[in-house]
């Protein structure tokens, strides 16, 4: 008599929620190292007057960093079940529409732009906000993983 093995395999969901959370780190990494982020013997802790520019473009700091990194251990961590993955992608991508909006609103060479951020990162907020969430409402209609059996 044959057996039946079933096994489930993650969503396209959480493979899309893994994805992100390898580009957060990955992002987060590269804030850090000198050549791919400019000026990185002015990178500041957090505020408006870090020198550093990641690719010549996003203005970092130490603080704008850590929170790419913790979005990536985020995404690391919650892709391995479909609820979470959702709600890492349009709980994240909520998150980085209001972080554009505040950038839109805050006058950036003042002390309200902690974090920082510059039009370039107002931008890559925006886009990052609608397609986490996107994604994450379009695929969590069924997160339901695919069945295979063997």
């Amino acid at each position: 008599m044959a057996s039946t093995h079933i096994t489930t395999r993650p969503s396209l969901l959480q493979y899309v929620a893994l994805a992100v959370g390898a580009v957060f780190l990955l992002v987060g990494i590269l804030g850090f190292i000198p050549g791919i982020t400019s000026n990185t013997e002015h990178l500041g802790m957090a505020g408006h007057h870090s020198g550093s520019m990641l690719l010549g473009i996003f203005q970092v700091s130490v603080l704008h960093n850590v929170v790419h990194l913790l979005f990536g251990v985020l995404g690391l961590t919650l892709w391995r079940s479909a609820a979470k993955a959702k709600t890492f992608l349009v709980v994240g991508g909520i998150i980085y529409l209001v972080l554009g909006f505040y950038g839109v609103f805050i006058d950036q060479s003042s002390a309200a732009n902690f974090v920082p951020v510059n039009t370039a990162d107002n931008i890559l907020h925006f886009a990052l906000g609608v397609g986490m969430a996107g994604l994450g409402l379009a695929l969590g209609k069924n997160p339901t993983p695919a069945r295979r059996t063997a």
